[in-house]
Parts: structure tokens; sequence; C-alpha cells
């Protein structure tokens, strides 16, 4: 389960496909924007708008200048959310980061953004 991020703002080509992405996969929901005048979409984990989804401008493709590197979201339940993954077939890699006790679960979004997903373990 995801727990906490302030907030990032990425571009998207498809706003269906998106919401798929960071809504049934992953788990976040769509909750209220201010009026502003761009469409795009507002994700929240609690209260907190954490992710901003605005229009890729026309003709970008994926991965070329429309979304950010990568941002890092924290969540726990290790185990239940790599089956998660695993049961929309959706690819992803994990390491433990150097010098810590942090698994990091990478991935990417329908429109080339890399998502990083970092779960604290225990220390032996």
């Amino acid at each position: 389960m995801l727990l906490s991020l302030g907030h990032v703002t990425v571009r998207s080509a498809d706003f269906e496909r998106t919401e798929r992405f960071y809504g049934d996969l992953l788990g976040l929901r769509i909750g209220p924007r201010p009026a502003i005048a761009v469409p795009g979409r507002w994700f929240y984990i609690g209260d907190r708008a954490v992710l901003h989804v605005l229009p890729r401008a026309a003709g970008a493709a994926a991965g070329t200048g429309g979304a950010i590197d990568h941002f890092a979201f924290e969540a726990d339940e290790l185990p239940t959310f790599q089956r998660r993954l695993e049961a929309a077939g959706q690819a992803f890699e994990g390491s433990l980061l150097a010098d810590s006790h942090i698994w990091q679960v990478f991935l990417t979004d329908p429109d080339g953004a890399r998502v990083e997903i970092s779960f604290r373990m225990p220390a032996h």
C-alpha cells in the first residue's frame, strides 16, 4: 500500500490510460481539483493530492520531454504489492538501496515516467 509523497506533475497523452495505471494498478483515487483552465486530473492518497496529471503537448512522443524522469512513493506490504504488479503483467525491477534497509521497486508508467516505490525493510 502506498503511504506518502508531496506531489508530482506528469504529462499524459491519454488520461484514461493514465487513470487505469495510477488508479486501478497503483491504488490512487481521483479527487477534487481547482477550476484550472487546463484540463487535468488530481490523484490522492488519503486527503493529499500527490499526483497532478496534465495533457502532453500534441505530437509529443512518450519519453520525450513530456514525462518526468522519476518520482518516489513510500509504501508498505512489499509482497502484496509485488503480487499485484505481477498479476497485472506490469514489468518492474527491485533492488536494495545501498547502505540502507530500503527495498526499491522501479516501474514505468504508460507515458514513460519512471516510478520508484520504496519499502522500509526490518533491520536484522
